[in-house]
């Protein structure tokens, strides 16, 4: 496996992006879709782990028309002001851009996958709507019923998946109440794709991140990347 910082090219200028190549030719290609902080060490380590499972895996950083900050945990203050720089525009924009790179790279749509964590998993449920991919994964991304960055929320989206989509949820986590998560695999249900949602009891939002020690939860981080690493696998190489 190999990692390399590049940029890609947008309307709006170079997005800075970090990629993790495997050794050999790739299964596909993954979007990895950033945290609210950022490219942080924990997304970057995630292009490096699907590298390791044969993906070419890149991370573009959103934030770039701001200067791609990387937001500590631990400081909240900056975090909401970052995620208001976005707009469904700018995100569509980002995303676009990505694919092309991916494409030029080899990689077409039916053998892409995407995966985002936080505002990212939210971003991902978003591109599926608008994309026919191979596969796409959504790590506790909010927003199930008022909408974000300009879209609508994820419930009223859902029906319109494209891509076949899996959520992972974490039922102790405050700013998505179960019962949404019930809300959204319902609506989901009725996408004429494939769909699933798994709920895990004992995590609290970010149960992925192992750089956050007060919300990782590792088996539930296990089991979720396990079924991740199967969705990409089932769906796009199958």
């Amino acid at each position: 496996m190999d990692s390399a910082d590049i940029t890609i090219e947008t309307a709006d200028g170079p997005m800075a992006a970090h990629v993790g190549r495997p050794t050999g030719t790739p299964k596909g290609g993954i979007i990895v879709v950033q945290e609210a902080f950022g490219v942080t060490t924990h997304i970057e380590d995630l292009t490096h782990r699907l590298a390791d499972e044969g993906w070419l895996a890149v991370a573009p950083a959103l934030f770039h028309r701001i200067g791609a900050p990387v937001l500590a945990y631990d400081d909240l203050k900056p975090v909401m002001p970052a995620m208001g720089s976005l707009t469904s525009e700018s995100i569509a924009e980002d995303i676009a851009s990505t694919l092309r790179w991916l494409e030029a790279e080899g990689q077409d749509a039916e053998h892409t996958g995407i995966v985002g964590f936080c505002m990212g998993g939210s971003v991902t449920l978003i591109t599926a709507v608008q994309y026919a991919l191979g596969a796409a994964v959504t790590f506790y991304g909010g927003g199930l019923r008022d909408g974000r960055f300009g879209f609508p929320g994820l419930i009223e989206l859902s029906p319109g998946l494209r891509t076949p989509w899996l959520g992972l949820f974490g039922d102790l986590d405050k700013s998505i109440p179960p019962d949404d998560v019930e809300a959204l695999r319902t609506a989901a249900a009725t996408a004429k794709t494939e769909t699933s949602i798994v709920r895990y009891a004992d995590a609290d939002h970010g149960f992925n991140c192992n750089d956050r020690p007060a919300v990782y939860n590792e088996v539930a981080a296990a089991d979720a990347w396990e079924r991740t690493l199967a969705w990409f696998d089932g769906h796009i190489t199958a």
